[in-house]
């Protein structure tokens, strides 16, 4: 499968990017540029809450394809991102009960993209990702994917707490993969859930941790102390199924 270039690059290119409602996931501005122009790409990517990064001309120049920048790069989302209400939707629409995917510290696209991939074959109905500190929709995911991006939503979400405790009054209940949490084998996981997954680094942050209903740790034998962020995701993922399965 081809991915298109999701780079976009020169002043006129990304203001029309914004106000053609394209889903820009960083913008990149050269530092000190403050001139007109530049102050409303700005003023767009606040009403879209783009990330917004200042950085040297040599970073700028790194990143540019065309070598005509203009002092802005906007990075667009390789897929466009749903809603968690889409994703509840789905579930609704499937008569299942909801089976979610939410990723905190997530930052690299081949462990996101994975996930994802995971995501569809274990039946989840969608994956929910953060905002800030985290990978989002890029090329790279796309195709570490596999496919899956044509067919699992992902929302992205400005504050991940915020929504679990959103989530909880639709009646979803969360489990946290922890290492210092109860094994995975000894906790009932059906019905509607939320598995959050963390970095192997960072694991899931303290906020979003206090949240979640029940910790679930991964029995390990070996001599290393972690998982890569995708496995334990696959791992734990296909735990739910086995239970829902009956």
């Amino acid at each position: 499968m081809a991915y298109k270039e999701f780079t976009i690059e020169g002043r006129n290119a990304v203001t029309e990017a914004f106000r053609a409602g394209k889903t820009i996931d960083k913008l990149y501005i050269l530092d000190g540029c403050q001139d007109g122009p530049v102050l409303t790409i700005r003023k767009e990517a606040d009403k879209q809450d783009t990330i917004v990064k200042y950085v040297a001309k040599e970073r700028l120049d790194q990143l540019s394809e065309t070598g005509k920048h203009q002092g802005v790069i906007a990075v667009a989302a390789a897929y466009e991102y749903a809603s968690v209400e889409d994703i509840l939707r789905r579930a609704r629409e499937k008569q299942e009960p909801p089976f979610l995917i939410l990723l905190d510290n997530i930052e690299d696209p081949h462990n996101l993209g994975a996930i994802i991939r995971t995501a569809n074959l274990a039946g989840a109905h969608g994956v929910i990702i953060p905002k800030n500190r985290a990978v989002g929709l890029t090329a790279v995911v796309a195709r570490t994917s596999a496919g899956a991006l044509n067919y699992t939503p992902v929302a992205k979400v400005t504050n991940l707490a915020r929504t679990i405790e959103g989530l909880k009054k639709e009646g979803l209940w969360f489990v946290c993969a922890d290492m210092e949490g109860t094994s995975m084998y000894r906790l009932d996981l059906k019905g509607p859930i939320g598995l959050v997954i963390g970095s192997e680094g960072e694991g899931v942050g303290r906020l979003v941790k206090e949240k979640c209903d029940l910790s679930a740790a991964i029995p390990m034998k070996g001599n290393i102390d972690s998982l890569n962020a995708s496995v334990a995701a696959g791992i734990l993922a296909y735990e739910i199924v086995r239970q829902r399965l009956g």
